[in-house]
């Protein structure tokens, strides 16, 4: 009698696995999947966005190329530089304020920066381009955007940027109309692990 009683399937303490634990057992999981999933995203996105945008010149991001393009068109555009400094004891500015430049045509601008501190800095530069519609047209060749840059304690360098406007610009219905582009760069300092060695024996050095 004992023997049927605890066999009896309708018992709780049956064996088999209650469907309302098995529910809630997956839901867990899955919940626990998308956290991790997320929390990975979440540290991809800030790379991945910057690669999607440099690739795609999106939300008015400068593309890199590397050659320059065969076609060299009449039309002309101006391009106009600005630079700007967050947290940075330096100075920068453009030995330009701006260009006169045919579509297609390759050419070379230069900004200048001036570290006004006893320190070295170690900083890089973030650009984009304004309208926004230019970005995938506005490629460069040459930047010293693309790495981290170290400026001596009291130091001023020279640094060049070589570019072009891709003969697409003219053809793209979304920047019919903009003779105008402006180039802008942002200095902000470097926190990579590499850039505070670099910076550290530099300022030993000094």
């Amino acid at each position: 009698m004992s023997s049927n009683a605890q066999s009896d399937p309708n018992r709780p303490d049956s064996g088999r696995p209650d469907p309302a634990r098995r529910r809630n057992v997956r839901v867990a999981v899955v919940c626990g999947s998308l956290f991790f999933g997320m929390i990975g995203a979440a540290y991809a996105s800030v790379p991945l966005y910057k690669a999607f945008c440099q690739l795609t010149g999106f939300d008015g991001t400068v593309r890199r190329a590397e050659v320059a393009p065969d076609t060299v068109l009449a039309k002309t555009l101006t391009v106009r530089f600005d630079a700007n400094v967050r947290d940075l004891p330096v100075t920068f500015t453009t030995e330009q304020t701006s260009q006169t430049v045919k579509i297609g045509e390759t050419k070379l601008a230069f900004f200048k920066v001036t570290n006004n501190s006893n320190k070295p800095v170690m900083a890089r530069a973030i650009y984009n381009v304004v309208p926004e519609q230019a970005g995938p047209h506005f490629q460069k060749l040459q930047c010293f955007c693309f790495e981290d840059q170290v400026i001596a304690a009291g130091a001023t360098i020279e640094m060049p940027v070589l570019y072009f406007i891709d003969p697409k610009y003219a053809d793209d219905p979304n920047t019919k109309g903009k003779p105008e582009v402006t180039l802008s760069y942002t200095f902000f300092p470097s926190t990579t692990a590499t850039a505070q060695v670099v910076a550290s024996k530099a300022d030993k050095k000094g």
